[in-house]
């Protein structure tokens, strides 16, 4: 079932927890690819009703950043979605989700700020009021679906922090559920804006994967010591590589780690042909 309107879904779903089933909610922005059907498979596994929002959210893009370009392939989407067993795609507007009004200015809107700490590393310091963008429209869909569970990739590692800290923090009644990262064969973790890679550029984009894979054979070699551990990195780095950021840091509380233990997940922001990816691995 295909709704455009918050008023349908929350009419759906009233009638579900009516019928005393559970629901699961995948926010998604679309381009849905294996990564985000794992996502589907897992909440339609542990849910009765699944509800998947597909909404290119543009007050996450930061200024210069493909939100036009974005791929936008509703049909195909929804599609897969029936197919995996979700019950609801939910595919608003803009204007649906903030008005119209909010839409022309962004004085009027009123948004979800997520803790500093959290924000200002990684992504958060390239890409500023991006997860502001995140938490006010994540915060929107729990409130307007009203599910039990949520599944978010282990992917956007900052990210799954980020919205576990603002559920925590807003004490709201929803159980997220953290899913591992699905790679092509090749090991490159999926991405939609893999779309935008040429055959090339695919290759020297396996550089995140090999980084973050001898970093983590080194610390089993026993290893700790993170100044020592980034310079495993220096050697697969070329000319094909604008490297963002490589980053240490604890998985809980994102607080930045000297030396490596279990707990540490390596963060990865690499340009390849243009093309921004990110990457992650936990270490233990």
């Amino acid at each position: 079932m295909l709704l455009h309107t918050i008023k349908e879904v929350r009419e759906q779903v009233k009638q579900w927890k009516k019928e005393g089933l559970t629901v699961g909610l995948v926010p998604t922005m679309g381009a849905l690819h294996e990564g985000h059907l794992s996502l589907i498979q897992k909440a339609v596994s542990q849910c009765d009703k699944v509800v998947v929002s597909i909404f290119v959210n543009p007050i996450q893009f930061c200024p210069g950043e493909d939100l036009d370009k974005y791929p936008r392939t509703l049909e195909a989407d929804t599609k897969l979605c029936q197919d995996a067993g979700v019950s609801v795609v939910f595919a608003p507007t803009p204007a649906e989700m903030y008005g119209e009004r909010e839409m022309r200015t962004n004085d009027f809107l009123t948004y979800v700020i997520p803790p500093f700490f959290h924000v200002h590393k990684l992504c958060g310091k390239s890409r500023v009021g991006h997860f502001d963008g995140v938490c006010t429209v994540v915060n929107k869909l729990f409130n307007i679906v009203q599910a039990d569970r949520a599944y978010f990739g282990e992917k956007d590692a900052q990210q799954l922090s980020i919205i576990r800290k603002m559920v925590e923090d807003l004490n709201i009644p929803i159980e997220i559920v953290p899913c591992p990262i699905i790679r092509e064969e090749s090991g490159l973790a999926l991405s939609s804006r893999n779309k935008y890679l040429s055959a090339e550029d695919k290759v020297h984009a396996l550089a995140l994967y090999q980084i973050l894979n001898n970093i983590k054979l080194c610390y089993k070699k026993g290893v700790t010591d993170v100044q020592a551990l980034k310079e495993t990195a220096i050697f697969i780095l070329n000319e094909h590589h604008d490297l963002e950021y490589l980053e240490f840091l604890d998985d809980k509380d994102l607080e930045e780690v000297t030396e490596a233990n279990d707990n540490t997940r390596v963060f990865i922001a690499c340009k390849v042909g243009g093309v921004r990816l990110i990457d992650n691995m936990l270490l233990g």
